[in-house]
Order: structure tokens, then C-alpha cells, then sequence
């Protein structure tokens, strides 16, 4: 099939947020309304949680159109076949998306400003005064003129305490004002049909959600895993013809593009025993755009967690390695700067990736190499003196100096990492200047095989080129000699011994006094 064929006959959803467009205008979709029929007709209060551009938006289109009765717009879908009555309920859809929340006031105007969008619908009265009283008597009102429940979709109900995460005293303004008015879901109960809120972010029970404690959190129940996100399956059923066009325009076979787009997209899971899930963002761009390349992150660049990283003082390579949690203690979020790891999580920069049952202790991990080199890249400037438009030319060239055998170079570039060190050096830069070893061996990684270990009994850093094996250890106090006395003692060759690929042992001493990189010494 050629590219413009494609194009013209196969449209792509990207930044298409509504089912009835999608459905209308002959966009590609990925079926879910068999579990939207299977939610809708269940229960009555939801909650899901998921990262950003994961498709939640276009869930509570597809909710809206359900309740809207468009039969229409589900032909040949998996709901038209479970629906028999397609009912018209009363909607009122909250949207806090698209907008920035910069004051108590800003907040209150934007709830204002649905407020009265449904109070031209519903009618008002004069007595209602408060947002609370306004959402709780728009409710009643219709019921009362419809004579069917209600259907209320929130979408990303957590946007402004997001926004407002460090700084305290509007946090708790945001939280006393989200209360009131989410708390009115409760005892409007009787008047509801449906009621479903999506965010990122699930904050703890003492704060916005605990007047509505009848809500069913569905984020991490296996039934509802594959509600956001695409498949392998669906990816490979829905997309084939696309799949193809990328693998044809990269040189790679179909199975190979698959596999690489599994490397990169794939890997997240939304319970302990979940099915891996592509983020659809990321699946639709580069297949629309024939390149596999870094997508969900450029969306939108986490600087808040970053902030959180460094107030702190949390340990990068405990991150990078993987972080062993209880579910409490990640599948919640209460704005603490002592343990980012929950909102690191349920932003979609982790996911789960192991789970020990006895212990009840889960492992989370980067989802895939889209997230976690596109996160360390973004942590890069703030741990090295490095500006971000040199840093791809350092590591292009870190690589091509370790695959040609040019450890001097490698090594006074590497010194360019540490220029203007800017602490005394004690307990917690000794920490920062590992990290920053620590993220250059793994942005290494990216293009060559390259690890990273601060367990005993291997080496620092390991990187294997096309015809090299590189073993790096780093010493503070000590010696280059002791570096490399270290990496015979300890065996950290001892692995690579049948390799036919020339092993270097690379000694390195990390000078005190001038806070930088001072000898190494190569055999």
C-alpha cells in the first residue's frame, strides 16, 4: 500500500479526544466499549487513575455518547451488540484539562464557568450561592425535568492540585474548594445514573475525596487493566498496514518493528499480573509519522518532579534501578517532598514490573526506553554543569570515543560534566557526583550496551562496544592503582574471559580538591 493511500483511506487519531468525530469523520479506533457497557451497567461511582495522554479524555467521550443514547455512532462496534435500549440521560461533563490554575480565583472562575453553561440547560435558583449549592441543585433540577439520573464525567479532576503540587498554601486551597464541590457527588447520589472521574493522580482519603468515599476505584483492577492504552494484540490487529509503512521506511522488518516499538511504547502495567499496554500517544505519532522516536515525554517536560527529586534529596540510581513499594505507599499520593516515588509513579514515569505476593511488595520500573532515556536526558542538566543543547553532542561522542578506543578523549570529556562543582564536597555530593557517573553511563546506554552497578562484586560501569568491553572503576579515596588493583582482586573480568571483544580496564580517581575528575589510567 503506498504512503499516500494510507494517508487518505486509514486516518489516524492523533490529539482527536472525541468519540463522535473519531466516529464520524472514519478515524482508525481501538474497540473498548465492551468494557464501557460492562462499567456503565455495573456500578455507579468510578475513579480511574492513569498517566497523561493516555486516552481518558476520549473514555468519557465514549462515555458521553453511550449515555447520549447515539446508537448510531457504535455500529459495528462490541456494544452494539450487549445495548438494547440506548437511553438519553442528562449530562453535565467537567473538563479541567486544558486550563492553568494560577490562584484560588482561577479555580473558583472555571467551575463558575460550567456552573452556568448547565444553568442555562437546568435553570437556577436564587438561594443557591455556593459552587457546592449551584452543582448540587443543577443535579436535582435535572433529574426533576428529565425524569432519569444524571450522567457526571469529571476529566482530570486532580489539574489544578497538580499544578499547585510545592507550593502548600494554594494546595490546600484548591483541596477545600475540590471537597465541597466533588463532595456534592455524594449526597446527590439519589439524582445520579453514572458518575466517572479520571486523573493522575489519586490523592490520599484526607484530602479531596474523603466526603466520597462510595467511589470504586477501578485503576488497578485486572478486569478494567486494558480500558486506556493498546495491546500488543490490538496494536498488531488494528494497525497492521501502518506497522508495515514504519518497518518499510526504517529497514526493519514487520516483526522487528513490532518488536522495537514494544522496546520503546510498551510496558505498562496497571496491576501486579497486568498485561504490558502501549501508550496510544506515542503508538499513533510514530506511526503517522514513520519514526520511532521519543513522543509522550516532548508533551510535556516534568520539571515539578524534578523539583521534587532535588528538595528530597532522593537517590536517582534507586530510581533508575527500580523501586520496591507497597501498594499503599504508591497507589495513593499525599504532597510530601520526603517520598516522590507515588506521584513519580502515577505520573506514568514508573509502572509496576515485578511483584513478590508473600511480601505483598511491588518492583517499579521505567515502562520502556522511550521514558526512561527521555527522563534521564531531562535530569541530565540538572546534575551536571552540561547545558541541554550540548548535552546530545557529549553523548554522541562519549559513544563514538568508547567504540573507536579513545578513552583520553572520553575521559576529558567526561571531565566537562563536573566543571563548577558546586558544593563542598561531603555525604551528599559525594551522592551527586555518582549520579552524575551514573546518568552519562546510562545515556551511553542508549546506543551501546552499557551498564551501571553499585553493588559489591562488579565493577562500576561496564560498556561493551562492536570490538571493546570497557570495565570503569571510580575511587574518591584512593588511588588509580587501587581502582584497578580492585578490578582484578574482585574478578570483575572474570565474566568476560570467553569474550572475544578486547577487555580495558579503565582505573579513574575523583580528585577532592578540585571536585572533578583527576587521574586515570588504562591497561
Amino acid at each position: 500500500m503506498s504512503k499516500s493511500a494510507i494517508d487518505l483511506t486509514r486516518k489516524l487519531p492523533i490529539g482527536i479526544q472525541t468519540f463522535e468525530e473519531i466516529r464520524n469523520e472514519g478515524y482508525l479506533y481501538v474497540d473498548k466499549t465492551d468494557l464501557v457497557w460492562q462499567i456503565a451497567n455495573t456500578g455507579k461511582p468510578y475513579f480511574l487513575s492513569r498517566p497523561r495522554r493516555f486516552g481518558k479524555s476520549l473514555l468519557l467521550s465514549t462515555f458521553e455518547s453511550y449515555f447520549l443514547g447515539r446508537k448510531d455512532l457504535f455500529e459495528g462496534l462490541a456494544v452494539e451488540k450487549l445495548e438494547t435500549e440506548w437511553k438519553e440521560y442528562p449530562i453535565l461533563h467537567l473538563d479541567l484539562n486544558a486550563e492553568k490554575y494560577e490562584s484560588p480565583e482561577r479555580l473558583v472562575w472555571i467551575l463558575e464557568r460550567h456552573l452556568v453553561l448547565w444553568e442555562d440547560t437546568w435553570g437556577r435558583e436564587e438561594r443557591e450561592l455556593s459552587l457546592s449549592d449551584r452543582f448540587s441543585g443543577v443535579i436535582r433540577r435535572a433529574y426533576e425535568q428529565t425524569g432519569r439520573g444524571v450522567v457526571v464525567l469529571v476529566d482530570e479532576y486532580d489539574k489544578p492540585l497538580l499544578q499547585a503540587i510545592l507550593n502548600e498554601p494554594l494546595l490546600d486551597e484548591y483541596r477545600k474548594t475540590l471537597k465541597a464541590f466533588y463532595g456534592v457527588l455524594k449526597s446527590a447520589d439519589r439524582y445520579l445514573r453514572f458518575v466517572f472521574l479520571t486523573g493522575v493522580t489519586k490523592f490520599a482519603q484526607v484530602s479531596v475525596f474523603s466526603d466520597l468515599n462510595q467511589l470504586s476505584d477501578i485503576s488497578m483492577e485486572p478486569t478494567y487493566n486494558t480500558l486506556c492504552g493498546i495491546t500488543k494484540e490490538e496494536l498488531v490487529e488494528v494497525f497492521s498496514p501502518e506497522i508495515k509503512k514504519v518497518g518499510e521506511y526504517n529497514h526493519l522488518t514487520f516483526e522487528q518493528t513490532v518488536e522495537k516499538m514494544t522496546a520503546l511504547y510498551d510496558g505498562y502495567h496497571f496491576y501486579e499480573y497486568g498485561e504490558g499496554m502501549f501508550n496510544p500517544f506515542s503508538v499513533l505519532n510514530a506511526l503517522k509519522k514513520y519514526r520511532l522516536d521519543n513522543y509522550w515525554f516532548q508533551t510535556g517536560t516534568p520539571t515539578f518532579l524534578v523539583d521534587l527529586l532535588k528538595e528530597s534529596n532522593y537517590d536517582l540510581r534507586t530510581l533508575i534501578d527500580g523501586v520496591e513499594a507497597e501498594q499503599s505507599s504508591f497507589s495513593e499520593y499525599r504532597a510530601e517532598t520526603n517520598n516522590p516515588i507515588p506521584l513519580i509513579y502515577q505520573s506514568g514515569y514508573l509502572t509496576i514490573k515485578d511483584y513478590d505476593p508473600r511480601f505483598g511488595i511491588y518492583t517499579l520500573c521505567f515502562p520502556n526506553e522511550e521514558v526512561k532515556y527521555a527522563f534521564l536526558k531531562f535530569l541530565q542538566p540538572s546534575y551536571s554543569s552540561v547545558p541541554d543543547s550540548e548535552r546530545v553532542f557529549h553523548i554522541q561522542h562519549f559513544v563514538r570515543e568508547l567504540e573507536s578506543g579513545d578513552v583520553p578523549s572520553f575521559m576529558h570529556r567526561l571531565r566537562a560534566f563536573f566543571a563548577d562543582f558546586p558544593y563542598e564536597l561531603n555525604d551528599r555530593t559525594e551522592r551527586h557526583y555518582q549520579v552524575v557517573f551514573y546518568l552519562v553511563f546510562k545515556l551511553i546506554g542508549e546506543f551501546v550496551e552499557s551498564e551501571v552497578r553499585s553493588a559489591r562484586g562488579r565493577a562500576d560501569a561496564v560498556v561493551k562496544t562492536q570490538d571493546h568491553i570497557y570495565v570503569f572503576e571510580f575511587k574518591l579515596d584512593g588511588t588509580v592503582e587501587d581502582a584497578l588493583r580492585q578490578i582484578d582482586e574482585k574478578g570483575y573480568l572474570i565474566p568476560y574471559t570467553v569474550d572475544e571483544r578486547k577487555v580495558v580496564k579503565v582505573g579513574v580517581n575523583f580528585n577532592k580538591e578540585e571536585r572533578n575528575i583527576g587521574e586515570w589510567k588504562v591497561e
